[in-house]
């Protein structure tokens, strides 16, 4: 097309367009430009016209293409003929916006077309991870339960819109089912179970849960299954025996994947190289993320230390305030120092009281900013290393305990040339049967690295959490020091009040200092 655009020229709706169908600066696909320009409602004649003037001939479309065809869709929706000649008047102008309806579902289908064909690619970056879904976990006031009490957990989803009740068993049920359909993927660890369990074990235990919810709700692979759904949306009674009842036998991942048959030609052949220097990547990463958690624990220890030692101090000052033992002139003689304490004692101690409110909730900030984030992302590698050890100890093992077993027969076989001919037949067919084991745990194999290779990405995906934490970080102690810095200042003048210079009634002048009085004046 003789035209060219500037970048002047883009409004911010093309950018947003083209992020959501290139979101890795990749060249549009033409099934997806046709997807997209459905929504417009123009005819499908004029869709291929405009792509027929951008588009190239090997099925791509560039950034440029998809802005021109934005432009043309515009100008068609108009009224106006597709033409290559339409957007020269537009030099130096901002481009018409098409009207394109609701793209939620381009998204999805963007996502799930880049998969396809590149499927070694995880394809979702940290913002689209969190936007999978939220789970919100709080627990239900009242405990249930006749004589033995159990505490219920209300769950919350904000993908489905559902909130539902669950008990700690629950979890357990769910827990089983998904290392079951998903061996092969990360499925973070269970807190554990106490009978007698005290308010603070309970406290840590659900936001270790929603921890759990939330890794799983997120999960590329988890988050569609029917099984998270039933867990996130059932209301019904007895969960614990409904979900084993519902997925009695579901098969796991890989007897139901598209890739599982091809899982051979999606490793790369430096797999397990490249495996090993990630992992000792991951390594240090999760020992720096346990030493920062332990960081931020001691700051929310800290603010709250400094909280209530704010407070005990107002409260200290006020019982001063609060003194009504009578004092005579035997005591004080001509001292009025006691009164003007008094007085000062009382204003103050609700200023040490709004201290400890604010470093209050610099803890709650910081506990939930810094350490939730941190926990999560631990929760998230100890799971990560929690794979690569049954990959190693499961697939690899059995795998290997299959070659051993065919080795044994084949031993067998030769070993008995000059036996029965039945005994012979019973051990090729145990060599058959024991070959297409192999070849079936050879795949499951390849998909395990497959997998360890798509987990592996998942892992550095999260690595975008360290901003989050650091940019609250800031964000919190900016905030508190300022609000802690103003309180202190609004205290001078009650403060100056306490001065032996003060007079006794402790009135203040009009610019905030004690008015002092000269003899003579």
């Amino acid at each position: 097309m003789t035209a060219d655009l500037t970048f002047g020229s883009i409004p911010p709706f093309y950018r947003e367009v083209y992020e959501i169908v290139c979101p890795n600066q990749e060249q549009v696909d033409r099934d997806l430009f046709v997807q997209l320009l459905v929504k417009s409602s123009l005819p499908k004649q004029t869709i291929l016209q405009i792509w027929d003037l951008v588009g190239s001939q090997q099925g791509l479309m560039t950034r440029n293409g998809l802005y021109k065809a934005l432009a043309l869709t515009a100008l068609a929706q108009q009224g106006k003929s597709v033409n290559d000649k339409l957007l020269e008047t537009f030099s130096g102008q901002e481009l018409p916006k098409p009207s394109l309806g609701d793209l939620s579902d381009l998204k999805a289908s963007s996502l799930r077309l880049r998969r396809e064909r590149t499927p070694n690619v995880l394809c979702f970056d940290y913002k689209d991870l969190c936007e999978i879904d939220s789970i919100k976990l709080e627990l239900v006031p009242e405990k249930k339960g006749i004589i033995l009490k159990h505490v219920e957990y209300e769950v919350t989803s904000k993908r489905h819109k559902a909130t539902v009740l669950r008990r700690y068993n629950d979890f357990v049920a769910l827990h089983e089912l998904l290392t079951t359909r998903f061996p092969y993927r990360i499925i973070p660890r269970l807190p554990p179970k106490k009978v007698g369990a005290s308010r603070e074990f309970i406290e840590q235990r659900k936001k270790c849960l929603r921890r759990y919810l939330n890794i799983v709700a997120r999960h590329p692979q988890m988050y569609d299954d029917k099984l998270v759904k039933f867990f996130l949306t059932f209301t019904g009674n007895d969960v614990q025996h409904k979900i084993k009842e519902q997925f009695k036998g579901i098969p796991d991942e890989f007897m139901t994947s598209d890739m599982a048959s091809k899982a051979k030609d999606l490793v790369p052949l430096d797999t397990q190289q490249q495996l090993g220097t990630s992992k000792e990547h991951i390594r240090v990463v999760y020992e720096s993320i346990c030493k920062l958690k332990e960081i931020a624990e001691g700051m929310v220890i800290r603010s709250t230390t400094f909280a209530t030692d704010m407070l005990q101090f107002g409260r200290q000052l006020s019982i001063l305030s609060m003194d009504s033992t009578p004092i005579t002139t035997w005591a004080t003689g001509t001292s009025h120092t006691w009164e003007r304490l008094q007085k000062g004692f009382r204003l103050l101690s609700v200023e040490f009281a709004s201290l400890a409110d604010k470093s209050t909730q610099a803890a709650v900030d910081e506990e939930d900013g810094l350490v939730e984030k941190l926990a999560f992302f631990q929760d998230l590698i100890t799971a990560y290393r929690d794979l690569c050890e049954r990959h190693e100890k499961g697939v690899l093992h059995e795998h290997q305990r299959a070659i051993q077993k065919m080795g044994q027969y084949k031993k067998k076989k030769l070993s008995s040339q000059n036996s029965e001919t039945g005994a012979i037949d019973q051990l090729e067919q145990k060599i058959l049967e024991q070959e297409g084991q192999i070849a079936n745990m050879e795949n499951r194999n390849y998909y395990s690295l497959h997998c360890l290779q798509m987990e592996t990405q998942l892992i550095n995906t999260h690595l975008d959490i360290f901003y989050e934490i650091i940019s609250c970080m800031a964000r919190v102690e900016t905030s508190t020091n300022s609000d802690l810095s103003r309180i202190w200042a609004s205290m001078q003048p009650a403060i100056a009040t306490l001065s032996p210079s003060a007079n006794n009634k402790g009135d203040l002048s009009p610019g905030g200092s004690p008015s002092i009085k000269f003899p003579g004046f």
